[in-house]
């Protein structure tokens, strides 16, 4: 089934309604179980995407690493914002996104009149004037733009992390889960890149016992969007 290009049609939906600078935002590393979570922030007009631009998720990595610079020197503007695995353990996932999502806002050298947020739920909130686009990375140009930096961006880092602890297959599975990442956990424990608080945790008796529990979580488990995931 051929990908169809995504549009601008969101973007001009807001500029009529008065928005001069829209920035579209997309997330990375949700639901790892290693790393950070990444949120990418990209403005890029209503020009003409490049070719073949779309949800990250639907490109192979070659074809990714080939895009990012392109889009890099393509869009008008873009930041990445992160929350360390800590944070996410301190914060609950919600509050780690939000994190995420102020910290690239506020490093981009211009200032969104609107945002557009891959997904159903508003993680961001206000003072951002927030339209919310399900499959956004698929259908909006800037929210696509977005998708693949982050994505490019964390998985670069996650590479580099793997290198100090290679037995966890961080190159390859970028800290989500993989037999590979679940063998090395069950026999070496979590690392200094692990979420501690994850679900994940309750499947490694010989570790269990460094779980971190959220202050309010409600539970060993965590909150609900943190076990949509994150289980073995």
């Amino acid at each position: 089934m051929p990908i169809v290009p995504p549009t601008h049609s969101v973007e001009r939906s807001l500029r009529r309604a008065g928005a001069r600078i829209v920035v579209g935002l997309d997330e990375v590393g949700r639901g790892a179980w290693a790393g950070p979570v990444t949120v990418g922030a990209a403005v890029t007009g209503l020009r003409k995407a490049p070719e073949g631009l779309t949800d990250s998720k639907l490109l192979t990595e070659l074809r990714r690493q080939a895009l990012a610079p392109v889009l890099a020197d393509w869009v008008t503007a873009y930041a990445l914002g992160q929350a360390s695995p800590q944070e996410c353990d301190e914060l609950g996932m919600t509050a780690a996104l939000r994190l995420a999502a102020v910290r690239a806002l506020e490093a981009l050298p211009v200032e969104p009149d609107a945002v557009i947020l891959d997904g159903k739920h508003d993680y961001l909130g206000g003072p951002w004037r927030v339209r919310t686009v399900i499959k956004g990375d698929q259908s909006c140009v800037c929210v696509a733009a977005a998708s693949v930096l982050a994505k490019v961006h964390r998985d670069g880092l996650m590479a580099e992390l793997g290198e100090g602890c290679p037995e966890y297959g961080f190159a390859a599975n970028a800290g989500y889960p993989s037999p590979v990442h679940r063998a090395a956990l069950e026999e070496l424990g979590p690392t200094e890149h692990h979420r501690l608080s994850w679900a994940y945790m309750d499947g490694l008796p010989k570790w269990r016992h460094l779980k971190r529990v959220r202050e309010g979580a409600g539970g060993s488990q965590g909150s609900a969007d943190e076990q949509l995931t994150l289980g073995f």
